[in-house]
């Protein structure tokens, strides 16, 4: 499973992409605003692409079809490390189709049922994202939803990926993993975080006294 970067800092997305950690970036308005509020946003996007030097999702900011149209086209044009992503709304399926027909790839936002997956896909879609984190705060069977999704897929031999957004722990990015989602996303908080856990803390410092103890164990002297 791939591991998309949701951030729009150049730091943390150099650090992910020069450790190996992250096959892509994911940005949003909000984060870009809460990151560069002052800078013009295309500028910042080919920053991160420079910085990201592989995919970069991008999102329109409106929910009707001619401006989602007019939104996706500019992100295109500014890379072609670009995914434009579209929230999953009927007027959203019109542009939907259109970009995808003018060869533009699509992310398609805010999908929480297989059928809705589906249907994006047969739209156009080259990628959908099941909010993972959203499903879980509803009490909702999130995992559950997402077997679902990676079925019909399988069954319609659809070729589209299965994102699985910000999972809340690592175990729960693990189930992601093993409903055979393409790829998860998370932020920089979250990925350093499941570079944790308290038993390898607890064995680096037995390791570190028993190197201590070789290091200053003076040999023992025959009398």
């Amino acid at each position: 499973m791939k591991v998309l970067l949701a951030s729009a800092s150049i730091e943390e997305i150099r650090w992910a992409r020069a450790n190996g950690l992250a096959d892509g970036v994911v940005t949003s308005p909000a984060l870009l605003a809460h990151e560069r509020p002052d800078d013009d946003e295309q500028e910042v996007l080919l920053e991160i692409c420079r910085a990201a030097g592989t995919t970069v999702v991008a999102s329109v900011r409106s929910v009707h079809a001619r401006d989602i149209y007019r939104d996706g086209r500019e992100l295109a044009k500014l890379s072609d490390q670009i995914v434009v992503q579209v929230p999953l709304v009927e007027d959203a399926i019109v542009a939907l189709r259109r970009l995808a027909a003018d060869g533009v790839r699509v992310n398609t936002a805010l999908v929480f049922s297989a059928a809705q997956a589906l249907l994006a896909a047969k739209a156009g879609a080259a990628y959908v994202t099941a909010g993972v984190d959203r499903l879980d705060a509803i009490g909702q069977d999130a995992i559950g939803a997402l077997r679902e999704m990676r079925a019909v897929f399988d069954a319609d031999d659809t070729q589209c990926e299965l994102l699985a957004a910000h999972p809340a722990t690592a175990a729960r990015f693990a189930e992601c993993a093993i409903a055979r989602a393409d790829a998860a996303v998370v932020s920089p908080e979250a990925l350093r975080a499941m570079l944790l856990h308290p038993l390898t803390d607890r064995g680096i410092d037995q390791f570190l006294l028993d190197v201590s103890d070789r290091l200053y164990r003076r040999p023992r002297v025959e009398t």
